[in-house]
């Protein structure tokens, strides 16, 4: 089967495990969603729907992970935390709060997919490990700086889940805005003003 044909069941997966989790997204579903043959799950994914789950995952948790380090290598944490926050609300918009994160619904897939929620746990560390690196640059102590980046991913991820149950980007708005000025009282910049 082509790439394209796997590109587009992974990227079905994606979005029916961000608004159904991996219980809620069946064989049947992602084929429909996806428009390919049952052959083509099993062509390109042998182990089935936990293999393609776990593909969706890290596909998912890569793309994040690229944007995640395009801000921050771009500017300090509390910035890119303006950009990450915005790509959030466009993306919860554009969903009409249907579609959270892959990554919460592949770790919560565990029973299911345990592999995939095994690349969840990794794109996490992933993300707290970028945080951590911007914040060690923008002059935090290291001793502060991986449990700030934890908390920065934590807040993020439940607000996101905030935003699904009030149909409302105004958790994510203003967990933002908390941590924009926490993080910029920790590094001694103070960005009140975004």
């Amino acid at each position: 089967m082509s790439l394209r044909a796997r590109d587009r069941l992974i990227e079905s997966t994606i979005e029916l495990i961000s608004a159904k989790g991996v219980a809620g997204a069946g064989i049947s579903e992602l084929l429909e969603h996806s428009d390919v043959s049952r052959r083509t799950v099993y062509v390109n994914f042998p182990g089935g729907k936990s293999e393609l789950i776990t593909a969706a995952a890290k596909s998912a948790g890569g793309s994040t992970t690229d944007l995640l380090a395009r801000l921050v290598t771009d500017a300090p944490v509390e910035i890119a935390l303006v950009g990450f926050g915005s790509w959030w609300a466009d993306t919860l918009r554009a969903s009409e709060f249907t579609r959270g994160c892959p990554i919460v619904a592949a770790t919560l897939g565990r029973a299911e997919a345990p592999r995939a929620a095994d690349a969840a746990r990794g794109t996490f560390a992933s993300w707290v490990d970028l945080i951590r690196v911007r914040l060690e640059k923008d002059g935090l102590d290291p001793a502060q700086s991986h449990s700030l980046a934890s908390t920065i991913v934590a807040a993020v991820e439940g607000a996101v889940l905030m935003c699904l149950a009030e149909r409302s980007t105004e958790p994510l708005d203003r967990v933002i805005e908390q941590l924009v000025r926490w993080v910029g009282n920790q590094t001694g910049r103070n960005h009140t003003a975004l």
